[in-house]
């Protein structure tokens, strides 16, 4: 049997050339991407992404959707890189670590969506937690993250590396609106009843994540505390490879987070810090923007659903 051929379609972008990077020494896979005349070509692409076995999608969410739409081979699978499909019903969420059935699902998935680099920080952080029923669904939650330049795409890489970068901004709040695209994404995943306030900021690195969530106990059921919290996650993660839940020591330990230390990996670390004094509790998830936020999920996603080709 041949191996499976996978399209690449928006290889020129940040997370369509991390994907390339990772795959393109593989022997298990026949790796296409179209040559620079054909990536507006409207039929050539229907063609590719009709003769492959697993597409992935690296595109705008309007080019997504018409790629979507251009598909007529019920054997094409696809993983959308884009935000196009994150919270329609009929395709899977690609954070395997989710639910302990996601990574199944996505193994028998013809049309996956990869989840945002906020977002999976925010909902591997909140769906155990929600879900566990340790904090409501109804609790006001914020989120404030900052990422590298690179989540901007290649704008952010060409402010901050290009003729110009002397006058990039070392560090800019942005979203400010409260109606940044991923929010409806980490209310649907997380099960929150209501939106979440969610406020993102750039950086003046390349890339890398730091999300936090502060929680203030007195909102939550009597007796939850920190540790109840970090037991939560580290039970809902003990299994997984990815992701790694800190010992409240470590934790303790820390007088920062740099949001650089996952750079090129796939790996997540969350962690629980309180203040048992005053009842506060700070949430955090450090990753790859590029790793575990984007690139690597979706290789991540591609080798589940390479098992059942």
């Amino acid at each position: 049997m041949s191996s499976p051929v996978v399209f690449i379609d928006g290889d020129q972008g940040t997370t369509g050339l991390q994907i390339h990077e990772r795959l393109r020494n593989r022997t298990d896979i026949r790796l296409f991407t179209l040559a620079a005349a054909e990536r507006k070509d409207s039929r050539r692409r229907a063609e590719a992404i009709n003769a492959c076995d697993i597409a992935i999608l690296c595109l705008p969410d309007a080019a997504a959707r018409e790629a979507v739409g251009a598909i007529v081979n019920p054997a094409v699978r696809v993983i959308d890189a884009s935000s196009a499909h994150r919270t329609q019903p009929d395709w899977t969420y690609g954070f395997p670590e989710m639910t302990p059935r996601q990574a199944e699902q996505i193994a028998n998935a013809c049309r996956v969506t990869n989840p945002g680099c906020y977002p999976t920080g925010a909902v591997g952080l909140l769906r155990p937690l929600v879900q566990a029923g340790l904090i409501p669904g109804n609790y006001p939650i914020s989120i404030h993250a900052v990422s590298g330049y690179s989540g901007r795409g290649r704008a952010g890489v060409e402010e901050h590396e290009g003729p110009g970068a002397a006058n990039a901004p070392s560090y800019q709040v942005y979203g400010l609106e409260l109606a940044h695209k991923h929010t409806p994404e980490i209310q649907q995943h997380a099960r929150l009843a209501q939106r979440p306030i969610f406020v993102p900021a750039y950086g003046a690195f390349r890339q890398g994540i730091v999300l936090t969530v502060p929680l203030a106990l007195r909102l939550l059921a009597p007796g939850v505390d920190g540790a109840t919290l970090h037991a939560c996650l580290a039970r809902h993660y003990a299994e997984v490879t990815h992701v790694r839940v800190l010992p409240l020591h470590e934790s303790r330990a820390l007088k920062h987070l740099d949001p650089q230390v996952l750079n090129g990996t796939n790996d997540m670390h969350l962690s629980v810090f309180h203040d048992v004094e005053h009842g506060h509790v700070l949430l955090s998830a450090v990753f790859d923007n590029l790793g575990k936020g984007a690139s690597g999920a979706a290789v991540q996603n591609l080798n589940l659903m390479l098992t059942r080709q």
